[in-house]
Formats: structure tokens, C-alpha cells, sequence
């Protein structure tokens, strides 16, 4: 995390057994695949969390999603923009549609209302 009040820092969601679940979908993709995502959550934090399309896209309230094409293959992390400058990463996923399933975005909502319950953790 970054200390530098002027800028946005990037959090992962955590949940109450300590899982983190786009660490987790990270660690499962090749080293190019993940430096490419990595390269992305770094540019979405320069920007201050705000990316139009098609890096990032309107999901649903609060919710975003940041969009990263590899090859044929599409993955999409689910983000929000919280307190104190922070962009909190909620879920991850490849997408193998051409619409976003809707349980995807009812684990991202569910992660965004964790976080907002336990905002502390995100302090």
C-alpha cells in the first residue's frame, strides 16, 4: 500500500477466514497473464480509479469493473472506490460469456458490503 496521502492506494478484499480472493485468482494465472492485470491495478491507481473503456467499465451503484484482455481470454476484476482514497479490489473472475453471469456481480456486491461492515480493516 502506498503512504502517500495525495495518491490512491489499491486494497484487497479480505474475508472473515482471512481469504483474499482476487490474490487467490491472481496467484492461479501464468507470470505474464498476472504481470499484465498487475500492470493494469497499477495504471488504475495513477488514475485515481477512474478508467472509461475499455479498461474499465460501470458494473452496478459502487461497483466497477477493470477489464483486462490476454489473448482470447477475458478477466475482470470487480473494484469500488472507498474512504480515504482507496480502491478496494472485490472479486475476480474470467469471463467466458458475452454478458457479466449475475452471480459474479452478487459476489462482488457481497464482498463491497463486508468491506463496508468492516471498514476498519480497510483503514
Amino acid at each position: 500500500m502506498i503512504n502517500n496521502r495525495d495518491e490512491y492506494s489499491v486494497m484487497f478484499y479480505e474475508n472473515e477466514h482471512g481469504r483474499v480472493p482476487v490474490r487467490e485468482f491472481l496467484e492461479k494465472l501464468s507470470l505474464k497473464e498476472r504481470a499484465k492485470i498487475l500492470k493494469y491495478i497499477e495504471f488504475l491507481r495513477e488514475q485515481n480509479g477512474i478508467l472509461d473503456e475499455p479498461y474499465s467499465r460501470h458494473i452496478a451503484g459502487k461497483i466497477r469493473e477493470l477489464r483486462v484482455d490476454f489473448g482470447r481470454v477475458g478477466y475482470r476484476i470487480f473494484y469500488f472506490l472507498f474512504i480515504k482514497k482507496k480502491i478496494i479490489l472485490l472479486h475476480a473472475f474470467t469471463k467466458n460469456t458475452e454478458k457479466t453471469p449475475p452471480q459474479e456481480i452478487q459476489k462482488a456486491e457481497y464482498n463491497m458490503r463486508q468491506v463496508i461492515v468492516n471498514q476498519k480493516m480497510y483503514e
